[in-house]
């Protein structure tokens, strides 16, 4: 036996337990209502907004950052423990309660414009932070799965992503070729439609691709982003037969601001990071210093380890419960829901980030990955002359 072996059943997963509030997040707007049923204070609307963006930042402050890693003889029993599935597909039926009470609420609730506003940014940022619940099956293998990553996505009209994340990010993440790599220089405003135009356009030429090689119309029903984007149709279109037309632009803004969140945070995870090119033009093979990694254990709770980013960028196909922490990556000064409203004042991520960014590569900016308009001046300023 070798000590791994030995080791192994000793350890325990102590936030076992934890990722459960994951599900718990989902149903945020329905706890502010009741708060507000409970006190009358309507800024119980805005309870969702408050808690991601003041409450975790703060406790991610708090509590610290967790750097341990489950030991490698764990890691195959760890994988396939079914409870960690479990706790992702509870949070699906949660985030569309949110989601059709929120509806409803907005069209017959009868909710002062200060009230409703709170309810659109809650519910937006439910959806939006589903799409995480989208990645982490989307990522898995089993149909089952799969289809339920199309679900969670629905209600945000972002099914295009189950395609363009896996087959079109995890190929070019870190080079200038992706549209989901933020670049040196480039604010998130910059970034913002770049990333959303140019990820429907690959995704659907991802798809059109793949089904012409199997001699099929990338209009055929086997197409994965028409199949996502027709569950989010008729998700819209039952809730706008049940509640009348009024409901449809409440769907639709909530679920751009929920597909602005994940962009912002798309925004964060790779920022000025570049693969270095072979002598072919080919890129080198996706490594963990090329994304952006965060140990904060608040935010990791809430996102199943999504900020464990340069483990899943190296290992694809790992579930969130056995994602490993590096030494020796990049590391954001703090977890993503602190990171996100630093994202929002570009002057500020500037002075926080670019400096990281240079300090990372050592000087040698010519190894990052920088906006072209302002590439050259960035050259010249830090005295590199490599391509």
């Amino acid at each position: 036996m070798t000590t791994a072996t030995l080791s192994a059943p000793a350890w325990t997963d102590k936030k076992r337990y934890l990722w459960l509030l994951g599900i718990v997040v989902m149903g945020l707007p329905l706890y502010g209502y009741g708060l507000y049923l409970w006190t009358g204070l309507s800024l119980f609307f805005w309870t969702t907004p408050v808690i991601v963006y003041t409450l975790i930042p703060l406790l991610d402050r708090v509590i610290g950052e967790d750097e341990s890693n489950p030991p490698d003889g764990i890691m195959s029993s760890l994988a396939q423990d079914r409870y960690y599935r479990y706790v992702v597909y509870a949070a699906i039926p949660v985030q569309y309660l949110s989601f059709v009470w929120g509806t409803y609420m907005a069209v017959r609730g009868n909710l002062q414009w200060y009230q409703w506003l709170g309810l659109l940014i809650s519910v937006g940022m439910t959806s939006g932070l589903a799409i995480n619940v989208g990645h982490e099956l989307g990522h898995q293998t089993s149909k089952l799965e799969r289809w339920l990553a199309k679900i969670a996505l629905a209600p945000v009209m972002y099914g295009h992503f189950y395609v363009e994340h896996n087959r079109g990010h995890h190929v070019r993440v870190a080079t200038p070729e992706d549209p989901a790599t933020s670049r040196f220089g480039e604010s998130f405003y910059e970034f913002l439609p770049r990333c959303v135009l140019g990820s429907i356009k690959s995704a659907w030429d991802i798809e059109k691709l793949r089904l012409e090689k199997q001699g099929k119309s990338v209009w055929s029903i086997e197409n994965d982003n028409l199949q996502a984007w027709a569950i989010t149709v008729a998700l819209f279109g039952a809730m706008t037969v049940w509640l009348g037309w009024w409901a449809l632009p409440f769907m639709i803004v909530q679920g751009a601001y929920g597909g602005g969140l994940l962009e912002v945070v798309n925004y964060l995870e790779h920022y000025g990071l570049r693969r270095q090119q072979k002598a072919d033009g080919s890129y080198e093979r996706c490594q963990p210093h090329h994304s952006w990694n965060s140990n904060h254990s608040a935010t990791n709770i809430f996102l199943y380890h999504l900020q464990r980013h340069s483990d899943h960028h190296a290992n694809p196909t790992r579930s969130f419960q056995t994602l490993r922490n590096f030494d020796g990556v990049p590391r954001l000064p703090s977890g993503y829901a602190g990171m996100i409203m630093v994202a929002y004042i570009p002057w500020l991520w500037f002075r926080l980030m670019d400096p990281k960014v240079v300090q990372y590569y050592g000087g040698d900016m010519s190894r990052a990955n920088i906006k072209p308009s302002i590439r050259a001046r960035i050259l010249a300023k830090y005295g590199s002359a490599t391509a």
